[in-house]
């Protein structure tokens, strides 16, 4: 079973937690290795001093035909062989041994006839000295790790809250969320100390204010702009209708007609923008619905029913979704051109050259179009602010034997 972590708990705070432990228990075994090395010098220096002493008594006893101490001896069997040689060379020296099952300081030095006279001096005090500085060093370097392990967390996970909040924060202005702020309380105070955190926090915070800005007049300017052209739009159409008959007022007629068109596109688009669009909300069977909308098209369009549903939505929006793909199939595909009800997912199917990659990738964009294509891009981008206000998902694709693939999926009235 693998342990879940929360959402702030990411990489960073992870990496943050394995180096602050790496690190102290490399400082701590530092610490403690250099502590051991210095007691221990210590202590084996002392023990090492008393026996050269003591084995200097020994030896003047031993030269003046005194009898020796009862620590010290000539030729005791618990001399360590390596010590017993180097007296047997003419040398002096000491070690750690054993003597009776007891740690023992030895020295030992030459005598006559290649004897060693050895002293020996109790040497447990001091291993158990070692010993015990060892467990308390372990012991403290564990609770010193543990407590900045415990600090550093803290500090750390303070830190990645922050970060996570101010990623959750871009990830909703990125959805079109833009009244979304991080309010990092550290960028509002300037009497409170100032970090990195705090500085993207502002600095996100500003952008998605002159982001929402800048929206906010360009779909104004959109929306006046728009509501302007529809007077004397109105005028001229009506002027165009006046014309005598032929070529030339056929082609006024269409071109005022494009125009008003375009021009309600926009409105349709600056609401939806807007976000005040009202949803009447009713129940329709999906089938007829479609049937309907391929008749109102006036084109050649296939409708194939695998499974029909009622579904809950608005009627005149979903319409307007359903009658924009099955024209911009017409439009920019090629025949033949299918629209299938399978459920609450309705696909209109083209067999032309698809849609273009940034179509795919990103959506439909206003006002663009590639490869050749006319028109204004508002067709699909209505299409896609109808569906969201309908809380449909509309999908773009291209079908691998060619054609462009655009899928609606409704909320069906059992949900």
């Amino acid at each position: 079973m693998r342990l879940a972590l929360p959402r702030w708990a990411g990489t960073l705070a992870v990496k943050a937690a394995v180096f602050i432990t790496v690190m102290c228990c490399a400082l701590a075994a530092l610490l403690g290795v250099l502590v051991h090395v210095s007691v221990t010098n210590q202590t084996v220096g002392q023990a090492r001093e008393l026996a050269l002493s003591k084995l200097t008594e020994a030896t003047r006893s031993y030269e003046a035909g005194d009898s020796l101490m009862w620590d010290a001896g000539v030729d005791p069997p618990d001399l360590p062989a390596s010590l017993r040689a180097l007296a047997a060379a003419g040398d002096r020296g000491t070690m750690v041994g054993e003597h009776r099952g007891r740690p023992t300081m030895w020295a030992a030095g030459p005598v006559d006839d290649g004897r060693a006279l050895a002293v020996e001096v109790d040497y447990s005090q001091g291993t158990r000295t070692i010993e015990g500085l060892d467990r308390a060093i372990l012991w403290s370097s564990a609770l010193a790790i543990t407590a900045t392990l415990l600090v550093g967390a803290f500090a750390v996970t303070r830190v990645t809250r922050r970060l996570d909040t101010t990623a959750r924060v871009a990830r909703r202005i990125s959805a079109g969320d833009l009244d979304a702020r991080v309010d990092d309380p550290r960028s509002k105070e300037p009497s409170r100390p100032q970090d990195e955190v705090a500085a993207v926090a502002a600095a996100l915070d500003s952008m998605a204010a002159s982001l929402q800005g800048k929206l906010l007049s360009e779909q104004r300017f959109t929306a006046d702009v728009a509501h302007e052209l529809r007077t004397p739009l109105t005028g001229l159409h009506a002027a165009a209708e006046l014309l005598p008959p032929g070529r030339p007022t056929e082609l006024v007629r269409d071109r005022v007609g494009a125009l008003r068109t375009l021009t309600e596109d926009l409105l349709e688009i600056s609401r939806l923008d807007t976000g005040r669009e009202r949803v009447e909300w009713g129940t329709e069977p999906l089938a007829a619905l479609a049937e309907r909308v391929v008749r109102a098209s006036g084109t050649s369009t296939e409708v194939v029913v695998v499974r029909d549903v009622a579904v809950e939505t608005d009627r005149r929006r979903l319409e307007r979704v359903l009658g924009n793909l099955v024209a911009n199939a017409h439009r920019h595909g090629r025949g033949p051109v299918s629209l299938t009800v399978d459920g609450p997912v309705v696909t209109v199917r083209d067999h032309g050259d698809g849609y273009p990659e940034y179509l795919v990738e990103h959506g439909p964009q206003r006002f663009r179009t590639e490869g050749g294509a006319t028109g204004h891009g508002l067709g699909l981008t209505i299409a896609v602010g109808q569906a969201e206000v309908l809380g449909a998902r509309l999908s773009f694709s291209n079908a691998a034997s060619g054609g462009a693939v655009a899928t609606l999926v409704l909320r069906s009235s059992s949900e």
